[in-house]
C-alpha cells in the first residue's frame, strides 16, 4: 500500500458498486481488466451489459496487457474541484490500450508540455485509500 493510502484522500472517488466496483476490484489486485464480448471478441470500456458492436449480452472480464499509447489529452490550468488546485497544471489523458479500449487516466512521469501523441505507456496501480486503487500510467520502458 502506498504512503498516500494511509493519508486522507480528498479527491473524488469512483462508486464501488456494480460493474464499476468490479473493475476497481481488479485494480486493487493490480490487474487491469476490461470487458470483452465472448461472441465477437470486441473489448470495451466503460463497463456495460451489452456489446455495442454485435448486440450480445455475453461477456467476460479479460486481462489487459497494461500497455497502450497516448491517444489525446487536455491540460487543466484552472481546476473545477478545489482538491486538485495544488496539482495544476496537469494533463487528463486518454490512453488507447493495445486491446482497443480507451481509458481516461493520468501519465505521472511526463510534464504536460512534454506529452506526445502516440507516446507508449504502461499501467501501474496507486492505492489512494484502503478500498480504492486507481490505474495510472507512466512512460513505457
Amino acid at each position: 500500500m502506498s504512503e498516500q493510502a494511509n493519508q486522507t484522500y480528498e479527491k473524488p472517488l469512483p462508486l464501488m458498486e456494480g460493474m464499476t466496483g468490479e473493475f476497481y476490484q481488479f485494480c486493487k489486485n493490480h490487474e487491469l481488466r476490461f470487458q470483452r464480448c465472448t461472441d465477437c471478441d470486441t473489448w470495451r470500456h466503460v463497463p456495460r451489459d451489452m456489446c455495442a458492436q454485435c448486440g450480445s449480452w455475453e461477456w467476460e472480464w479479460a486481462k489487459s496487457s497494461g500497455r497502450g499509447e497516448l491517444f489525446t489529452w487536455t491540460v487543466v490550468t484552472f481546476p473545477m474541484q478545489p482538491s486538485f488546485a495544488e496539482e495544476v497544471p496537469y494533463a487528463v489523458t486518454l490512453i488507447e490500450m493495445e486491446e482497443g479500449p480507451r481509458i481516461v487516466s493520468r501519465i505521472v512521469d511526463v510534464a504536460p508540455q512534454d506529452l506526445r501523441m502516440g507516446m507508449p505507456v504502461e499501467v501501474f496501480f496507486e492505492a489512494v485509500t484502503p478500498e480504492v486503487t486507481l490505474p495510472r500510467f507512466k512512460r513505457a520502458g
